[in-house]
C-alpha cells in the first residue's frame, strides 16, 4: 500500500523496510507510528511542516518521491488546516512540485496566498491565468510579489481595481512598462491612494512624471520633484501655473533626443509647451528644451532648428521665431536670451545656475527697458522670481 495511503488509514499498517530506510531525516518512524494512531488534522499539520522543511535537502531519488508524494497527498486534505500549513511551509520551495504549488494557488484564499505571494515554481502564464480568473484577494497577493514581470503587471492593471493597482505600483520591485504607467495615469491620475505610491517609485518615466505633477497635490508634487531630484530651480514661478513649473524640473538635464521629444510632443499636444515654458527653459540654462520646442512649434527636425537659432547673422532665428508662432512681444527677451546663453558657459551646478539666471535677468530688464507691450509687462513681472533664493550666493 503506498505510504499516502497509509499514512490516512484509519489502521495501523505494515510500514515495509523500504519505506523506512527512506524516510528523510526529519520526518522519522515515530512521527509516522504517531500518525497512524492520531490522524487529526492538528497531526497531519505538524507532519506537513516537517515534509515542507526537508523538500530543498539533499535527497535520494527514493526519498524525494517519497517526500512528494506525501506532499501531493497533504494538497489534497480535507482539511484547511493541513492545507493551510503545508502551504506556509512550501512557499519559498524551489523544489515544490509544480503541480502541487499550482493546485494550492487555486485554493481558498487562507490556503493560496502565501503561494501566490512567494512561491517562485508558479510561472507568469500561471500567474497571469489566475489574475485573470480570480477575486482581489489572489491578485493583492501576485502584485506583492518580489520581481514582478512586465507581463504580469500589464495582466494587474487590466483588473481595472484600484486597490490592486495600489499594490502593485507600490511595489518597489515590479517591473512596469512606460505604457502601463501611462494606463494607470490615465484610469487612476486624480486618485491620492495610487499618486503617492506612483510618486513614491525609484523612477519614472519623463512622461508620466510630467502627467502626475499635473494631477498631483501640492504634497505630492513636492515629494515628486523632491523624490525624483528634480532642482528646486525649477520651482521659479515663470509660469501662471505650477503644472508647467514642475514640467521643467522634469526636462532639466535630459540628454536621451528620444526622451527628451517624446516629452516636448506630451506637452506640445496638450497645449502646455507655452511661450512662458519656453522662455523659462532658455532663462534656466536648457538649451536644448529650448531647441527641440521651437523645432515641435515649427515642425522641422531639431538640428534644423539648432542651426537657425544660432545663425551669426541673427535672420534665421527670426524667421524660424516667427514660424513657431511665438509671440512678437516676447522676441526681443528670446533674442537677449539666446545671446546670453551662447555668450556663457553654464556647468549646469546649482551655484552655476543661478549666476546664469541673474545675468539673464539683468540683460533682459535692461532690453526691455522703455517697451510697454502686455507680453513685456508680464515677463517683467515673472522674470523677477528667476533671482536665486535669499541667502544663496550667486556673486
Amino acid at each position: 500500500m503506498p505510504l499516502r495511503l497509509q499514512l490516512y488509514a484509519g489502521a495501523r499498517p505494515f510500514i515495509p523496510e523500504w519505506t523506512r530506510s527512506n524516510m528523510t531525516s526529519d520526518l522519522s518512524h515515530a512521527d509516522v507510528e504517531r500518525l497512524l494512531s492520531d490522524p487529526s488534522a492538528d497531526t497531519r499539520a505538524a507532519v506537513a511542516t516537517k515534509i515542507a522543511r526537508n523538500i530543498d535537502a539533499e535527497l535520494s531519488d527514493g526519498e524525494r518521491r517519497l517526500a512528494e508524494e506525501i506532499v501531493r497527498a497533504m494538497a489534497q486534505d480535507a482539511s484547511r488546516t493541513v492545507r493551510e500549513a503545508l502551504s506556509a511551509s512550501v512557499k519559498t520551495s524551489k523544489q515544490l512540485p509544480h503541480d502541487v504549488a499550482l493546485r494550492l494557488a487555486q485554493d481558498i484564499d487562507e490556503v493560496a496566498l502565501p503561494i501566490l505571494e512567494f512561491s517562485e515554481v508558479l510561472t507568469d502564464t500561471d500567474l497571469i491565468d489566475i489574475v485573470r480568473t480570480t477575486a482581489e484577494g489572489k491578485q493583492r497577493a501576485v502584485a506583492r510579489r518580489d520581481g514582478l514581470s512586465g507581463s504580469v503587471s500589464d495582466a494587474l492593471v487590466d483588473t481595472d481595481n484600484p486597490e490592486v493597482v495600489e499594490v502593485l505600483v507600490g511595489n518597489p520591485s515590479a517591473a512596469i512598462s512606460d505604457s502601463t504607467l501611462n494606463r494607470v495615469v490615465d484610469r487612476f491620475g486624480e486618485m491620492e491612494a495610487i499618486q503617492k505610491p506612483l510618486v513614491e517609485r525609484a523612477s519614472l518615466p519623463l512622461t508620466v512624471a510630467e502627467r502626475l505633477v499635473a494631477r498631483a497635490s501640492d504634497s505630492l508634487r513636492d515629494h515628486l520633484m523632491a523624490k525624483h531630484d528634480l532642482s528646486a530651480n525649477t520651482a521659479t514661478d515663470l509660469l501662471l501655473a505650477a503644472r508647467e513649473r514642475a514640467t521643467m524640473g522634469l526636462a532639466d538635464g535630459i540628454d536621451d533626443d528620444d526622451r527628451l521629444s517624446s516629452l516636448v510632443d506630451q506637452l506640445a499636444k496638450g497645449g502646455r509647451l507655452s511661450p512662458s515654458l519656453i522662455l523659462r527653459s532658455l532663462c534656466m540654462g536648457d538649451v536644448k528644451f529650448f531647441e527641440f520646442a521651437l523645432a515641435r512649434l515649427a515642425g522641422i527636425p531639431p538640428m534644423n532648428a539648432g542651426v537657425l537659432i544660432h545663425d551669426s547673422g541673427g535672420l534665421g532665428f527670426k524667421s524660424l521665431y516667427a514660424k513657431a508662432s511665438l509671440p512678437e512681444g516676447l522676441f526681443a527677451a528670446f533674442r537677449t536670451a539666446v545671446d546670453v546663453a551662447e555668450e556663457t558657459d553654464f556647468g549646469g551646478a546649482d551655484y552655476d545656475r543661478h549666476r546664469f539666471a541673474r545675468t539673464m535677468l539683468e540683460r533682459i530688464l535692461t532690453q526691455s527697458e522703455g517697451q510697454e507691450t502686455d507680453d513685456t509687462e508680464f515677463l517683467l513681472r515673472k522674470l523677477q522670481d528667476l533671482a536665486p533664493p535669499s541667502g544663496s550666493d550667486a556673486s
